[in-house]
């Protein structure tokens, strides 16, 4: 049996329990298939429970690094747009002169072969380091060794040290020792207790933020809603400027002092993904989509909001295809991509950011590929992000904020 096929029925299968968890099938197959997913559901929750009981009671115990970390995080998988939040707050921090770090567990990057981690063992008496994506000089590894997520963040953020370890208490250890940083930023950090963070930044987003409220794999949540209450501020992401007092009274139900600061996902511009170095930029104003044919693709955990910004912009979306987030796109992946887009007789591709870093060469293409470049903007609860910024972390240089509880000065 060809592995081609049985990887094809694997990825329908995953895109079926997707459907099944955000309700978008209502079949009897999804309906049985969903009470098998609600008992696991119930086990998930009740080893999620325990975990945190044994933190609380000190039988686990956290690692203090003696510097500024900032856990940036959510109660769901996916879909919040936590990359461009980290990727603004880390710039800001930088700009004021921190000595940043980003650590990231990096989700379905590509271990090492298992013989370099034998000869490792063999040769070496400590565990492996972090693998090092950006010193914050150069970008030291590709999307598919770090991650898309880290990778993306190192292009990015020039200045910035960016690691890569399931073991972030290693890899923060290992960034104040080896570059001297003073600031560590946990992404995607909010369920990971053995690194404790001085300040908790979780996010929500505002068009779907909590599912169904069920727990994984019923749900997409990972821990319940309750745990509001270890956040110190709350982002609403994704915001259409229009209050939600429901979710603001949810919100204050479970943590009424919550500081809650409200943004949006804005697109600034497309970029070319063909563009040869020393050539034209390949950068394009987002005007030059409106009344355009586009075919849309990607593998993110909400299409459905990407989609909505090339529409919102004036784009003609004769076509679109969805993968599994973070799906790394081969070669025949793409041929189809570009067979499919000239029948629709599109004049282009767009995708996102994301996936742009998972795709090895676009210059096969009949049509131009493009991504949507895209920054947050603050619109509630400061006046920009580095104001933002400077209520978070530099407390006493902000007239209006009060320092979070237990810091009482300038980060050390």
């Amino acid at each position: 049996m060809p592995l081609s096929w049985l990887k094809r029925k694997f990825q329908a299968f995953e895109l079926y329990t997707v459907d099944v968890v955000l309700g978008r099938r209502a079949d009897t197959g999804a309906v049985i298939y969903g009470m098998f997913l609600q008992t696991l559901s119930w086990l998930f929750s009740w080893v999620v429970q325990l975990r945190l009981w044994l933190y609380r009671q000190r039988i686990l115990r956290d690692h203090p690094l003696g510097c500024l970390v900032v856990v940036v995080g959510n109660l769901t998988v996916g879909g919040t747009g936590k990359t461009p939040v980290v990727e603004m707050f880390a710039r800001a921090l930088r700009d004021r002169g921190r000595k940043v770090a980003i650590l990231s567990r990096g989700y379905k990057s590509k271990a090492p072969p298992l013989w370099k981690k034998a000869w490792y063992g063999i040769t070496h008496t400590d565990e492996p380091p972090p693998r090092v994506v950006s010193d914050g000089q150069d970008v030291l590894l590709d999307s598919e060794v770090s991650g898309d997520e880290p990778y993306m963040l190192a292009r990015n953020l020039p200045g910035v040290v960016v690691l890569v370890d399931k073991n972030r208490v290693k890899a923060g250890t290992y960034a104040i020792k080896r570059f001297g940083c003073d600031t560590l930023v946990l992404d995607d950090g909010f369920q990971y207790r053995p690194l404790k963070g001085r300040l908790n930044l979780l996010l929500v987003d505002k068009t779907n933020p909590f599912g169904n409220g069920h727990l994984l794999p019923r749900g997409i949540l990972r821990e319940p809603v309750k745990h509001l209450k270890r956040a110190n501020y709350i982002f609403l992401t994704k915001s259409n400027g229009r209050r939600d007092p429901e979710l603001e009274a949810l919100i204050a139900r479970h943590k009424p002092d919550a500081d809650i600061i409200e943004c949006a996902h804005k697109p600034q511009y497309l970029q070319r993904l063909d563009v040869r170095p020393g050539g034209p930029s390949g950068r394009q104003p987002l005007e030059w989509l409106k009344g355009r044919r586009i075919f849309a693709f990607s593998g993110i955990a909400t299409p459905e909001s990407f989609e909505k910004f090339l529409r919102d912009l004036g784009a003609l979306l004769v076509g679109r295809e969805r993968f599994l987030d973070h799906y790394r796109y081969t070669p025949e992946d793409l041929e189809e991509l570009y067979d499919a887009a000239e029948r629709e007789r599109a004049e282009c591709l767009v995708t996102t950011e994301k996936d742009a870093v998972r795709i090895s060469d676009a210059g096969g293409s009949p049509l131009p590929v493009y991504y949507l470049r895209l920054e947050i903007e603050i619109i509630r609860g400061a006046a920009d992000f580095d104001e933002a910024v400077g209520r978070i972390c530099f407390p006493q240089n902000a007239l209006a904020a009060e320092a979070p509880p237990g810091v009482s000065g300038p980060p050390k």
